[in-house]
C-alpha cells in the first residue's frame, strides 16, 4: 500500500475485533504520529494510552459513560429515528446503528488514546490544534499501514475534569481528542466523500477550478449535512 492509497482509505472505524494491539505495533504506529510537524517544531503533542490498570480501566469506564450519554441527544437532537432512519437499511439507520455499537462497547476498545496538547502560551488558543492534529492523522494513517483502524472524537469532553484526576493530567495540557484503536471489523476501502469540485474553488470564493476533477470510480456520500 503506498501514501496515497492509504490516504484515499482511511476511513474511520467504530467497530473492532477484540485482538490485542502488540507492543511494537502501537510503537510503529505512535513512532509514525511523532513525526508529524508543528508550530516551530516545538512537537506539543502528548499521547496518553490508555490499556489496562485500575486508573485506565476507571478513565475508559468515564468515557464509556460520555459516549454514550453525547450520542444520545445527538441521536434524538438530529432525528436519527426519523425519516429514512426508520429504514434499517438506509445510510442514515446504518450510520445510527454504527454509532449505538461504538458506544455501547467503548470498554471493550484493545487501545483508546488520549491526543493532549501541552500549552505554552499560558491560556489555550485558537490555533493549538495545528500542533496537535496532525500528529493525530499522522497515527491514524500508520495504524492504517498496519491493518488497524481507528476514529477520533471530542466527545471525551464532558469527563474532562474527572479524566484529569483519574490519570494525574496537568493543568497545563488540554485533552484535544480521543481515539479508539484496533483491528477492524470488516474491511478498508475507498472513502466516500463529496466531490472536490463541491470542495474546492479557483481563484476566489466559490468559483470553480475546472481541473479539480475526481478519479475514475470515485464514490460519494450520501449521508451526513448537506452543507
Amino acid at each position: 500500500m503506498d501514501l496515497l492509497e492509504g490516504l484515499a482509505t482511511t476511513r474511520a472505524v467504530r467497530r473492532y475485533r477484540d485482538d490485542p494491539v502488540p507492543d511494537a505495533d502501537l510503537n510503529t504506529i505512535l513512532w509514525h504520529a511523532t513525526r508529524a510537524p508543528s508550530g516551530s517544531n516545538r512537537q506539543p503533542f502528548r499521547f496518553l494510552v490508555l490499556r489496562d490498570g485500575p486508573a485506565a480501566v476507571e478513565a475508559r469506564a468515564l468515557l464509556a459513560r460520555s459516549f454514550r450519554s453525547i450520542w444520545a441527544m445527538k441521536e434524538e437532537h438530529d432525528g436519527y429515528r426519523e425519516g429514512s432512519g426508520a429504514d434499517p437499511n438506509s445510510p442514515k439507520a446504518r450510520m445510527a446503528a454504527t454509532m449505538r455499537h461504538f458506544v455501547d462497547h467503548v470498554e471493550d476498545v484493545p487501545v483508546v488514546i488520549l491526543a493532549c496538547y501541552r500549552r505554552y502560551r499560558g491560556a489555550p488558543h485558537m490555533i493549538d490544534g495545528a500542533s496537535l492534529y496532525p500528529a493525530c492523522q499522522n497515527l491514524l494513517l500508520a495504524a492504517r499501514a498496519l491493518g488497524y483502524g481507528g476514529v477520533l472524537t471530542g466527545w471525551h469532553a464532558p469527563v474532562e475534569d474527572d479524566l484529569r484526576r483519574v490519570l494525574d493530567i496537568p493543568g497545563t495540557v488540554d485533552i484535544g481528542a480521543t481515539i479508539t484503536l484496533g483491528r477492524p471489523v470488516g474491511g478498508h476501502g475507498p472513502v466516500r466523500r463529496r466531490p472536490i469540485g463541491e470542495l474546492v474553488y479557483d481563484g476566489r470564493w466559490g468559483q470553480e477550478a475546472p481541473w479539480a476533477v475526481d478519479p475514475p470510480g470515485t464514490r460519494f456520500t450520501s449521508a451526513g449535512p448537506k452543507a
